[in-house]
């Protein structure tokens, strides 16, 4: 009797022990994980902030460039998105460019190009060169459905976006920046989808534009993760 009791005993500290061993595993297994977490957090916070800085700091310059070329560009100093109004590249109701408009980009994409592109610290973030059509919301003659009327102005905005992405190889960019313009050059149409408002209401003549558009890779916050992990 005494050694089953000895034997329960001893049974019972076994699993005591066992329990207490995992949950003291659960608990720095937590602590890790949190302590990744905050770490991963705050780097990720950093390195955005960094990305965000040197993106800033070349739409800086391209601003200036452009400003010392004489060129009239409406350029977001935050995105470094660039808005060309339709009168300044196209025939009206055309997608071909105007002598006009191939004088306006033999002078702006090369100025936007090299300036984007000689930056190491912001060249390997750069994920896609985004060229957009967008056309404004009156109607086409002679369509009366509303379906139709957005896919022909879709057709039109992918057109004129596409004659502006082709003719970028036309100009004095670097031909060194070639390739990489090639494997990251994106082109949209965008129909009437995002008119421009001035007071609650479309402007036509601003809505009609083609938009260039850079757009950085997101922070991967696992690749944080790892490179905090073998820090520990």
């Amino acid at each position: 009797m005494a050694l089953m009791l000895r034997r329960t005993k001893n049974e019972e500290s076994d699993n005591n022990i066992f329990w207490t061993t995992m949950a003291d595993l659960l608990l720095g297994l937590a602590i890790i994980f949190m302590t990744l977490f905050v770490l991963a957090m705050t780097g990720f916070t950093q390195q955005s902030l960094e990305q965000k800085r040197h993106q800033i700091e070349v739409n800086k310059e391209l601003i200036e460039n452009l400003k010392k070329a004489n060129i009239e560009a409406e350029v977001d100093p935050l995105s470094g998105d660039i808005k060309i109004s339709d009168l300044e590249l196209f025939e009206v109701g055309s997608y071909n460019l105007s002598s006009k408009g191939k004088a306006y980009l033999d002078k702006l994409v090369p100025i936007y190009i090299n300036t984007i592109f000689s930056k190491k610290e912001l060249i390997d973030e750069i994920e896609n060169i985004i060229i957009q059509g967008h056309t404004d919301s009156q109607s086409f003659s002679g369509i009366k459905n509303p379906d139709a009327q957005y896919m022909k102005n879709m057709e039109l905005s992918l057109q004129r976006a596409n004659s502006v992405a082709s003719y970028m190889f036309n100009t004095k960019i670097d031909k060194q920046y070639t390739q990489k313009l090639k494997k990251i050059l994106v082109v949209e149409g965008k129909s009437y989808s995002e008119p421009v408002l001035i007071n609650g209401k479309e402007d036509y003549n601003k809505s009609r534009r083609v938009e260039m558009r850079l757009k950085v890779k997101k922070l991967d916050i696992t690749d944080i993760l790892f490179s905090e992990v073998q820090h520990l």
